[in-house]
């Protein structure tokens, strides 16, 4: 079994119609104990949800703060909402994801709209 570590992430918008070069100044950093592939570990979430923060940075607009979460059926998501009801992004298969610098993760907003970021980087904490 692989060591579980508290890491951060940081994601930056991938290539799109809007950013052709993709961008910088729009993505989330996020902390989620990761295992040596780079999944996410539920069961360690479980015990250390507190300190999985995200911060959701979005040129124009003010940063928003919140927490991963792990939904019904197993997905994942970011709540901006202390109750976790209102204001979620979903992550689209986070849980089948290697978060390592490189990849491609995709995170639905809370309009539904569907966007691609890079995993940029990986640190430990």
């Amino acid at each position: 079994m692989s060591n579980i570590v508290m890491k951060k992430v940081r994601l930056n918008m991938a290539r799109d119609a809007a950013h052709p070069n993709g961008s910088a100044h729009h993505g989330y950093e996020f902390v989620a104990p990761l295992d040596g592939d780079g999944h996410i570990d539920a069961a360690t979430w479980r015990d250390r949800r507190a300190d999985c923060r995200v911060r959701r940075f979005w040129q124009g607009e003010n940063d928003e703060h919140g927490h991963l979460i792990h939904r019904p059926g197993g997905s994942w998501a970011f709540t901006y909402d202390a109750e976790g009801e209102d204001d979620v992004e979903a992550g689209y298969r986070f849980g089948t994801h290697a978060f390592k610098p490189g990849e491609y993760v995709s995170i639905k907003d809370e309009d539904g709209d569907l966007y691609t970021f890079q995993v940029v980087t990986v640190d430990p904490l």
